[in-house]
C-alpha cells in the first residue's frame, strides 16, 4: 500500500487594517486549522502503517501545531482591569511673575481658572496686581490648603465643601495620606467668609460724614469703608496724605504716575497734560479723583459685578480710615460715574 502525503507550510501574510473582509479573515483562520488536522491525520496513518516516513510526518505535525498555537497566542490580548482610569490632567501649581498692567481677570482667562481662585491662592483683595509679584496659579478652580496636624480628610472635605473622593484621588491621599505642613489642592473648594483675603470682623455701625476737604459737596466718595493698613513709603508727596498713597500704589502696579502733579484736585488736569487718558469710566488700577478744595484721590482696586467700584485710599476721615491709614471703600455704581479716572 502506498500513502501519499503532502504539506505546504502556511505563509505569513501582512494585511492593512480595514482592507480585508470578514469572510477572508474567517477563511485564513480555517486554513490554519485544516493544516493542523491534515498533518495530524497523516502522521497517525503513517505511524499505524509503520511507514519509513512516519517520523518525518510526525515532526511535521508537531511543527504545524506549534505554529498554530503561537499564532493564536500572539493574536490574543489580555486586558487587566483598572480600578481607576489614568488621569493625565496637569495637577501642578504654576508660578507666575506679574508684569505691569496685569489684572486678576486677565490671568484668570489666560489660565482657565476663576478670578476668585487666583485671589484666594495669593491673598489678593484687589483685581490689580503689583508689578513683579510672584503668583501661584492653581490648575483647577479651588483652594490651595496647608495641612495641619489635626486635619483629617473628612474634616477638610466638610469645612471647605469638597467631594471627599475627588479630594483623595486628586492629591493621591489614598497612597500617602495627609502629611502635616504640606500643601494640597481642594478642587472646587469654597473658603469660609472669615478666611477670605481682606476679611475684617464686623464692627458696630458708625455714621460718619466726610469733610469738605475731599469734596466741594462734602459727600466725599461715600459708601461702606474698612481699614487695610497703616503707612506707605515716603515719596514726592506729603506724608500720610492720599496723594502719597496713590503715587506709591500706581508705582507698585507698574502704572504711570507723575511726581509733581500737586494737590489731588489738580491731578486729572496734570495727568492729561502728561498724555494719560482721563475720563469718567473706572478701570482697575485707575486713579479716582474728586475735586473741590485740596481734592482727594484713590485707586480703583476692582469693579464688582453690579457695577460698584472697590477702591483703596489714604487719609480718608471715615470709619476705618484717617491720617496715614490705608482704608477700603465701596462706591456705588450710581455714584461712580461722577468722578474723574486717570488711566
Amino acid at each position: 500500500m502506498m500513502v501519499s502525503i503532502g504539506y505546504h507550510e502556511p505563509k505569513n501574510t501582512t494585511t492593512v487594517a480595514n482592507t480585508v473582509s470578514a469572510d477572508s479573515t474567517v477563511k485564513t483562520d480555517q486554513t490554519s486549522v485544516d493544516d493542523v488536522v491534515a498533518t495530524g491525520v497523516a502522521a497517525g496513518v503513517a505511524q499505524s502503517s509503520n511507514l519509513p516516513i512516519a517520523t518525518s510526518v510526525a515532526n511535521l505535525a508537531v511543527s504545524a501545531q506549534t505554529k498554530s498555537d503561537f499564532a493564536q497566542s500572539t493574536n490574543t490580548t489580555t486586558t487587566k482591569p483598572q480600578i481607576i482610569e489614568t488621569n493625565t490632567t496637569n495637577r501642578t501649581v504654576t508660578s507666575y511673575t506679574a508684569k505691569a498692567g496685569d489684572t486678576v481677570e486677565a490671568l484668570a482667562t489666560k489660565y482657565g481658572v476663576s478670578a476668585q481662585t487666583i485671589k484666594w491662592a495669593n491673598n489678593l483683595t484687589s483685581d490689580a496686581i503689583e508689578d513683579g509679584k510672584v503668583l501661584k496659579i492653581l490648575p483647577v478652580d479651588g483652594i490651595i490648603y496647608d495641612v495641619k496636624p489635626s486635619d483629617t480628610i473628612d474634616s477638610i472635605a466638610t469645612k471647605y465643601g469638597v467631594d471627599k473622593t475627588r479630594l483623595t484621588l486628586y492629591n493621591d491621599l489614598d497612597v500617602s495620606g495627609l502629611v502635616p505642613n504640606t500643601s494640597i489642592i481642594l478642587p472646587s473648594g469654597n473658603l469660609p467668609e472669615n478666611e477670605r483675603p481682606g476679611y475684617v470682623a464686623p464692627a458696630p455701625a458708625v455714621t460718619t460724614t466726610a469733610i469738605s476737604y475731599y469734596a466741594g459737596s462734602g459727600a466725599g466718595f461715600g459708601g461702606n469703608t474698612w481699614r487695610i493698613a497703616v503707612g506707605t513709603p515716603d515719596g514726592p508727596y506729603a506724608h500720610g496724605n492720599c496723594t502719597l498713597y496713590a503715587y506709591n500704589r500706581r508705582i507698585a502696579l507698574g502704572l504711570p504716575v507723575g511726581g509733581n502733579w500737586g494737590n489731588a484736585s489738580s491731578w486729572a488736569y496734570n495727568a492729561q497734560k502728561d498724555g494719560l487718558v482721563v475720563n469718567n469710566t473706572p478701570s482697575v488700577g485707575a486713579v479716582m479723583q474728586n475735586g473741590g478744595g485740596y481734592g482727594h484721590v484713590a485707586i480703583v482696586e476692582s469693579i464688582l459685578a453690579n457695577g460698584d467700584v472697590s477702591i483703596s485710599e489714604m487719609n480718608a476721615y471715615v470709619s476705618g480710615g484717617g491720617y496715614n491709614i490705608v482704608s477700603g471703600r465701596i462706591v456705588s455704581a450710581g455714584n461712580a460715574g461722577q468722578y474723574l479716572y486717570i488711566h
